[in-house]
């Protein structure tokens, strides 16, 4: 459970799987005392289903007070727990020498539209893959399937965002290759994903003209968290009422080191300075 906002209840049916590949899928709850239990599922011709259930039982203690200090103790357990997941992660990468963006935004931006294009255009120069995040369906990892590059769809259920563990899951069926590109497309929220740092090189935050200008100081934490803002769907500026300045002094007065991207995924415009980002960034 996510102890900001109370995401997942007391348990929560996570389900990573790899597109294209139905061979093997991973369920395992997530529950509030940061117990995990998994469950392995391999699939057999017939639907004749061999279930292997572990359960790791960590060392925890059950808080039976309903204070305020209990709910904060709770929240900074989660965070520690995390963290040391993101370590881990993070030497992953480093150790495979990959690039790893974390992609966010509030629903609608056009994120997939823009990972799409991206993988696209880079896929012959650039070896990608893709976790993709989501809390139902896999409509998004379907889509990200067709351009041929390898996906895992997280389906976190009542979640509202990647964790470290979630990743670290995925990278096992991913198996993504050394010296490659992995963008980590998080469920549409501009709230929790920016608590969770997922051993990420840089993080990405997209919005898009049809949204807000304002949106950066309704949402600080997230663009405080930001190595790079896009600003998208440029092409609909003469039709809505967005300020792209006003945008961007809002976001420095959060985050004065921000990087700005204006670009259309749909018209192609402004998308090589986002291509020439990517390959720039160490």
């Amino acid at each position: 459970m996510c102890s900001t906002c109370g995401c997942g209840g007391s348990s929560n049916l996570i389900t990573i799987t790899k597109i294209g590949d139905e061979v093997n899928h991973e369920h395992f709850h997530a529950h509030a005392d940061a117990v995990n239990h998994g469950h392995h599922h391999h699939h057999h011709h017939g639907h004749d289903h061999g279930h292997h259930h572990h359960h790791h039982h960590g060392e925890h203690d059950h808080a039976h007070s309903h204070g305020k200090k209990t709910v904060i103790e709770l929240e900074q357990d989660i965070m520690q727990e995390n963290n040391l997941l993101a370590a881990r992660n993070r030497g992953y990468f480093e150790a495979k020498n990959m690039k790893v963006l974390n992609l966010v935004s509030s629903p609608g931006s056009g994120k997939t539209s823009l990972l799409e294009k991206t993988l696209v255009d880079l896929k012959d120069e650039i070896n990608c893959s893709v976790i993709e995040g989501d809390q139902q369906t896999s409509n998004d990892a379907s889509r990200i399937a067709e351009t041929r590059v390898p996906v895992v769809q997280v389906n976190t259920g009542h979640g509202c965002h990647l964790d470290a563990d979630m990743i670290h899951r995925s990278l096992r069926q991913l198996n993504p290759a050394n010296d490659s590109v992995l963008f980590i497309e998080n469920v549409g929220n501009l709230v929790c994903p920016a608590l969770f740092d997922l051993g990420e090189q840089a993080r990405v935050v997209i919005m898009s003209v049809t949204e807000g200008d304002d949106k950066p100081i309704k949402y600080p934490d997230m663009f405080d968290s930001a190595h790079l803002c896009i600003i998208n769907k440029i092409d609909l500026l003469p039709y809505v009422n967005f300020d792209v300045e006003k945008s961007k002094k809002y976001a420095r007065q959060i985050n004065p080191k921000l990087e700005f991207i204006e670009l259309s995924a749909t018209t192609g415009e402004g998308i090589e300075q986002w291509y020439d980002w990517i390959r720039k960034l160490e």
